[in-house]
């Protein structure tokens, strides 16, 4: 433990000097020596952490759909390369250095938390031993054993001893029950939140091993806060019980109001924001508008639910902007009535198709189109050859019979010219 406290000597002292100042804030509404006002002194604790960390947090949203992006490139990489893997390396890196992606970000978070969480860890367990740690003193070491949490100590464990539950002035029952409700709903809000991550804010359109990783720690670190939580005091649980609070709704919040490209949270939110815009005729606040933006940039690129957004708007009237704003379309116009009213109409009309008419119909029409020029005509009609008198015409030759005759030889195909061999009868 030794090794511990110089270890995380320079975050130990910060983090028990924020405890004290909020233990005064809270000891003077609920009594120095009760479990709420060293409860919630840590509950404050984590909220201020998680406050600071939030860049952290945006930043870790902005990687985690960064790689989801990158998820089709890596895949060919990795087929591309799977039998050498020093190459491999080298073109994700490549990639990853093109594209300024770093897999590191989306674990930003949780290692800026670290550190707090094991001087925290440290400050409980000087308490359990009764060390002073930081700025508590004396007085403030007896006020914090005594603290009580739904009847467990502060410092208490679930695999302490009843010997050790005693000396902390609780029963081995109490402890183990606080506890294992503790650990239970803590891997419980850990495992929602990444069910929530899975279920509702992927692009379910790629199917990349990235996945099927985030699906496996959806249930690797809930058993993990089940294991080490066993080990972890009272106060530790909960810290790491707030926290998890805290990612959960932070989580809740970033999902229905700014999610991944085609999942489903981002069709539930266009169906908001569709019948929103369709019910005032505008953009709300600048996330809308640049959401519109970033959609109508994207042209050809649109996925499943941003085109049927698109279409919506069109349905209704309206045309979505490249500043991000949405105005009524080109095909309304305002008209205003005798009687003064101003109604919106169709600028221009449906382009009607004409009817399909039957033949009869085209042949009367054509008839009666030729009998209304005839009358028009100023010039006298040229003499056609049925016109002409028939002595005038040459009479037949002889040869054209022939010729007639051999003229239906030749329509016969298949047949040679000349005399035809007759065919000999069938021998059976």
């Amino acid at each position: 433990m030794d090794t511990i406290a110089s270890l995380f000597s320079f975050i130990t002292t910060p983090v028990s000097w924020v405890i004290v100042q909020f233990h005064t804030v809270y000891g003077a509404l609920f009594g120095p020596d009760t479990g709420w006002a060293w409860g919630l002194s840590i509950v404050s604790l984590v909220i201020l952490i998680r406050i600071c960390l939030i860049p952290l947090f945006v930043k870790q949203i902005k990687a985690t759909r960064a790689m989801q992006t990158l998820q089709p490139e890596m895949k060919k990489i990795q087929e591309r390369y799977k039998n050498d893997k020093q190459r491999q390396s080298e073109e994700m890196m490549k990639l990853y250095k093109e594209t300024g992606t770093n897999p590191l970000s989306s674990c930003l978070p949780i290692l800026a938390q670290s550190p707090f969480f094991f001087a925290l860890y440290h400050v409980l367990n000087g308490i359990a031993s009764g060390d002073t740690i930081g700025v508590i003193n004396k007085s403030l070491l007896e006020s914090a054993q005594n603290a009580h949490i739904f009847g467990a100590p502060l410092a208490a464990k679930f695999t302490d001893n009843a010997a050790k539950a005693e000396s902390l002035g609780a029963s081995i029952t109490d402890v183990r029950v606080v506890t294992a409700i503790m650990i239970v709903l803590m891997s419980a809000s850990q495992f929602y939140t990444q069910r929530q991550l899975m279920t509702k804010n992927v692009d379910t359109s790629v199917k990349t091993p990235f996945m099927q990783q985030q699906k496996m720690l959806m249930y690797v670190f809930p058993v993990m806060f089940a294991v080490f939580g066993i080990n972890f005091p009272v106060g530790v649980l909960v810290y790491w019980l707030t926290t998890n609070v805290w990612t959960m709704g932070q989580q809740m919040y970033v999902i229905r109001n700014n999610p991944t490209p085609g999942s489903k949270a981002q069709a539930a939110y266009l169906e908001r924001l569709s019948k929103h815009v369709t019910d005032h005729g505008k953009t709300r606040n600048r996330r809308e508008k640049a959401i519109v933006k970033a959609i109508v940039t994207k042209g050809r690129d649109r996925n499943e639910h941003e085109r049927k957004f698109i279409n919506g708007l069109n349905k209704a009237g309206l045309a979505a902007q490249a500043d991000g704003t949405v105005v009524k379309g080109e095909s309304q116009a305002v008209v205003q009535t005798e009687d003064g009213t101003v109604t919106t109409t169709a600028a221009t009309a449906k382009r009607q198709q004409p009817k399909r008419q039957s033949k009869s119909q085209r042949q009367s029409g054509a008839t009666k189109a030729a009998g209304e020029t005839e009358p028009n005509q100023s010039t006298p009609p040229s003499l056609s050859k049925s016109d002409e008198p028939e002595d005038a015409k040459p009479a037949a030759k002889k040869g054209d019979a022939k010729s007639g005759a051999g003229g239906r030889s030749k329509a016969q195909s298949g047949q040679r010219k000349g005399p035809q061999r007759p065919k000999s009868p069938s021998k059976k």
